[in-house]
């Protein structure tokens, strides 16, 4: 008898870069791609060419097992485009559509902010409600693209590397199973504090 084929994990690749398709977030992601298409299915979201409704939100989140976050670094922030979807997206905050997914974050940067930025991505994200695995955030940047060139190999060590995105992929694959397993399980049992989702819109200064 035939066994049924387990199917691949979803993950939605979350483009929030300005570049949109063609820029260099998008270009520091393909090495990533590479190594997650092997075990997963990677749907790409490039926030700066498309405009989702609500709903449209809604069901990327529903049909997604995890997540990645990629954006470039504006005035030591992410793009406009993730600030709108993040804002959008609070509606379900620490709901089924967020709670215990796991998500990698990648910013790109001209020289410098970029590590802020991923922090605080990380921070927004994990307080709605998804799992930050392990090493599976990272900042690139000109600056480090340049140095990586220099014959000058002593201190490259200390660099975030293009190859640092292999080590990104098979944390969040890793964490892919563990929430598969814990789910077939029944082990896995996030909770949540109250969430009044109509806070944020109510008018308090009178």
């Amino acid at each position: 008898m035939a066994t049924a084929q387990k199917s691949r994990p979803v993950i939605t690749l979350v483009n929030g870069s300005l570049g949109g398709s063609s820029g260099n977030t998008a270009r520091l992601l393909s090495g990533l791609l590479a190594e997650l298409n092997a075990s997963c299915e990677v749907r790409a979201l490039h926030l700066a060419e498309t405009v989702c409704s609500a709903a449209e939100i809604q069901a990327l989140l529903g049909g997604s097992d995890g997540f990645v976050f990629a954006t470039g670094t504006y005035w030591d922030s992410w793009g406009s485009p993730l600030q709108r979807f993040l804002e959008d997206a609070t509606d379900w905050e620490a709901s089924d559509l967020w709670l215990g997914k796991p998500a990698a974050v990648v910013v790109s940067m001209h020289s410098v902010g970029g590590k802020e930025v991923l922090s605080r991505l990380q921070g927004v994200l994990s307080t709605l409600g998804v799992l930050i695995p392990p090493m599976s955030g990272m900042t690139y940047s000109l600056a480090n693209h340049l140095a990586l060139q220099s014959r000058e190999k002593d201190h490259q060590a200390d660099l975030w590397q293009l190859d640092d995105l292999k080590c990104i992929a098979h944390n969040l694959v890793i964490a892919l199973e563990l929430r598969a397993a814990q789910r077939e399980s029944k082990k896995a049992d996030w909770q949540s504090w109250p969430i009044d989702s109509s806070d944020p819109k109510r008018i308090w200064l009178k």
